[in-house]
């Protein structure tokens, strides 16, 4: 594909990300190959929608000039992302990567296309955390960024980019500075849902800790912990990597000339550094419950196996004088005298009071 420029001349030198719900009046199948996955195409040109009948009289006035064509595609198949992947000549690994989903977040260049990936997140909701609870659930975002189209791809029944449109078609202003606006309106959308999910697993593990620091101890609370370290670990894997592209984004403007746009982009990485600084707090006050509950479990183990001691010496008193007594030898203490046998059994008793005074004293019973 040849350099390109957007609708106002510049010429672009990074792409960014767009909307699946860019189309909301025109019918899908005006998008070639892709009927079943379209969510919505539009054409905007100077940050406003424009009516159009057709995707290639969008896509031919985006060319000369009037702004850009915004498709969002859910779940494709290469089938359906074929006649998108020509038109716009993406590149076929990014396609691959589109299609089968499963990447990690990431900002790739491709000529003068880019391709972005984000990582979506939701907030399962429950009732009590469990060892088998599903806290958080991920998606993810693809997004193919040209001087004249956006074209997004969306993994997951969550993520969905309908509000992010109608936030940018509030803001013509905004939206005029074309794809790298879509770019930038997606990646903000999606590093607060970051912020969000982090805040309700803070619920979560004040509750945690509140239970594990409780008199009502039990085996269970191990595994409800390590299920909640598993739980921020997904969360972890969708925020950490998504620093380099963002980083990146901030120090480079997407179109050239344009260094506003990277104020944009560096609130958006100020709201993923705040993201995965909670996560790490979060992470390590885990490890530290974790490390606390596996030592009252240790001590509880350990009075258990003294008050077992304890009694296990106070029963060798009596099991050892009859033992003895049981070895039916003819000459033995008091065996001939009346009193002896209730002595002998008054002897047991006493030094069974004995020992268990005084292991009830130093805290073994």
């Amino acid at each position: 594909m040849s350099p390109s420029a957007d609708h106002s001349g510049r010429r672009l030198g990074l792409q960014g990300q767009p909307d699946p719900h860019a189309g909301r009046d025109d019918p899908p199948a005006a998008v070639p190959g892709s009927r079943g996955a379209v969510v919505d195409w539009a054409l905007y040109v100077d940050g406003e929608r424009r009516p159009v009948s057709t995707h290639a009289e969008a896509v031919r006035l985006a060319r000369q000039g009037g702004g850009f064509v915004w498709i969002g595609l859910h779940e494709p198949t290469h089938r359906e992302l074929a006649g998108i992947a020509v038109e716009f000549a993406l590149h076929p690994l990014a396609v691959e990567d589109a299609v089968h989903a499963h990447q990690r977040p990431k900002l790739e260049q491709y000529d003068d296309i880019y391709f972005a990936v984000f990582k979506t997140v939701r907030y399962v909701p429950h009732e009590s955390v469990t060892e088998a609870s599903q806290i958080v659930e991920s998606g993810e975002v693809m997004v193919f960024l040209g001087a004249d189209f956006v074209v997004t791809v969306r993994h997951g029944e969550h993520g969905g980019l309908h509000g992010v449109r109608e936030r940018l078609e509030a803001q013509p202003s905004l939206l005029a500075r074309g794809p790298s606006a879509v770019l930038y309106a997606v990646a903000d959308t999606i590093v607060d849902t970051y912020l969000d999910v982090a805040a309700q697993l803070e619920d979560d593990i004040d509750a945690i800790e509140a239970q594990a620091f409780s008199g009502d101890r039990d085996r269970g609370d191990i595994g409800r912990i390590y299920q909640v370290k598993r739980e921020l670990l997904e969360l972890r894997r969708s925020v950490t990597p998504l620093a380099g592209p963002l980083r990146q984004l901030a120090a480079q403007p997407l179109v050239e000339g344009d260094d506003e746009i990277r104020e944009y982009f560096r609130d958006v990485e100020d709201h993923l550094t705040r993201a995965r600084e909670m996560i790490a707090a979060y992470d390590e006050l885990l490890t530290s419950i974790l490390q606390a509950s596996l030592a009252q479990l240790s001590m509880s183990e350990n009075e258990d196996m003294r008050k077992i001691t304890a009694w296990a010496a106070i029963i060798a008193v009596p099991t050892a004088i009859t033992g003895v007594y049981g070895m039916n030898f003819r000459f033995m203490p008091w065996l001939d005298e009346r009193w002896g046998y209730p002595a002998l059994l008054g002897l047991i008793a006493v030094i069974c009071l004995v020992l268990y005074r005084q292991f009830k004293r130093i805290g073994w019973l």
